[in-house]
């Protein structure tokens, strides 16, 4: 047992590892992969519903934990987690297939933009880390792991996907397609 469970845990770290390594690639490669055609660029839309219902999966699995119906928490949480790796991969071919959009916002809002741009990015690169062992610590039952690590990893899962639908509010007004 312990023999597999590092095993998992070094795919955790590798993984927590490389998805933000790609994710920063695909935003700074100089070519984009055109040959996708103008349907991605319905993909941040898509990815704004996807961090939506994500977000209340989040805090819908908090309300079930609370009140100990951890059948439901279990369910809600395992909904945003795919939900989350339905996203990752909308938003990676997303990139990889469009140049990056530009705020346009003038004075104060400028400045909130930026900062919550900012740190959302901050934030989701370094979230996979935790919630991939809260995950697994919660799926393989193992509560007190799984409460430690949830005291860091919830938050931060929550603020990315809260802000990355704030983020996508304020910018889509600037999308060209």
């Amino acid at each position: 047992m312990l023999q597999e469970e590092a095993k998992v845990k070094n795919w955790i770290i590798g993984i927590s590892i490389a998805i933000p390594l790609a994710v920063a690639v695909l935003l700074f490669m100089p070519a984009k992969i055109t040959a996708l055609g103008d349907w991605v660029y319905f993909l941040p839309h898509l990815n704004a519903v996807i961090n939506s219902a994500a977000s209340l999966a989040l805090i819908l699995g908090l309300v079930f934990v609370k009140q100990k119906k951890y059948s439901y928490h279990g369910a809600t949480m395992t909904i945003a987690f795919v939900l989350g790796a339905i996203f990752l991969v909308s938003y990676v071919i997303y990139h990889a297939s469009a140049e990056s959009t530009s705020f346009g916002g003038e004075g104060a809002i400028r400045s909130v933009y930026y900062f919550l741009l900012i740190t959302h990015i901050v934030f989701a690169a370094v979230a996979l880390f935790p919630i991939l062992f809260a995950y697994y610590y919660g799926y393989t039952d193992q509560r007190e792991k799984h409460r430690k690590v949830v005291k860091f990893a919830y938050p931060i899962w929550l603020y990315v996907s809260i802000t990355g639908v704030i983020v996508y509010l304020m910018i889509s007004p600037y999308y060209v397609n």
